[in-house]
């Protein structure tokens, strides 16, 4: 395993907090035992190339393979339940009375490999039922990584992603892949969700403001300050009365944080 010196380590911490804001300071093994393999396949014969190589060139593509190999992209169907049953027997009814445009706007951010969203998708068709096809239920489903978002797009799961799924979800809303192992989501739900690539450290300026904010075991690779200006730009984009949902490991400074708490890991921008 190759060595990485102080100067390099600085360096990389330095470029990947700027650039994507995330926490490196304490993951100086994991950078070591993770990329050694990637420095070597690339031609590089020692960590001070490689960390020259990225911060000079810039290339997107190597720059994704560093993000993916430093943070975990790992989810599956109804991950942490307890947000879905509320956003299904209480923000969605919710919602549901008070759009009389019919339009929900929804954004899952660091969707990773398109499970919330989808998920998402099917409480959504769930709830309305047949009244589904009068509304705008489009979701923004966005993340940093342009591999993840294409795992996404396909929509194709093991079927251990889908050990938490309802048996009827996996009648109605998939179907077999060719991939015996795999599943597929069917047409109806997969065009349901738009996936486009965002990087959360810049600034939030989608067309209409969200009803509900997913950003869910994303900030748990930022350190305090950065996480504390997400929220506003989260909060500046949210609706009135709109919900922002994170993942329950993770925690927001809540003397700073504009959004009222509700309960652990939810909160609404007052009315």
């Amino acid at each position: 395993m190759l060595k990485i010196s102080q100067q390099d380590f600085e360096t990389i911490l330095k470029f990947v907090h700027q650039n994507f804001g995330i926490d490196l300071s304490k993951k100086k093994q994991l950078i070591e035992s993770r990329l050694t393999s990637t420095i070597l396949s690339m031609g590089f014969t020692d960590f001070s190339q490689y960390t020259k190589h990225i911060t000079t060139t810039k290339n997107q593509s190597d720059i994704e393979v560093l993000l993916n190999k430093l943070t975990t992209n790992y989810t599956y169907f109804m991950r942490e339940k307890q947000h879905f049953d509320y956003f299904t027997n209480t923000i969605l009814p919710y919602l549901v009375s008070k759009k009389r445009n019919k339009v929900l706007s929804i954004w899952s951010a660091g969707c990773s490999s398109g499970e919330e969203p989808y998920t998402l998708t099917m409480l959504i068709q769930d709830y309305l039922g047949k009244q589904a096809s009068a509304w705008d239920t489009r979701i923004l489903a966005t993340d940093i990584s342009q591999n993840v978002l294409s795992t996404a797009m396909k929509g194709e799961y093991p079927l251990e992603s889908l050990r938490d799924v309802p048996a009827h979800w996996k009648k109605d809303y998939f179907h077999p892949a060719e991939n015996k192992d795999m599943m597929a989501v069917i047409p109806k739900i997969k065009n349901n969700v738009i996936f486009r690539t965002f990087n959360l450290m810049q600034p939030i300026r989608f067309k209409i403001p969200f009803d509900v904010i997913f950003c869910r075991n994303v900030m748990i690779y930022f350190d305090q300050p950065t996480k504390d200006a997400l929220v506003q730009r989260f909060f500046q984009a949210t609706n009135p009365g709109g919900y922002l949902l994170i993942g329950h490991s993770e925690s927001v400074n809540r003397s700073v944080v504009p959004y009222q708490y509700l309960m652990p890991a939810t909160y609404r921008k007052p009315l």
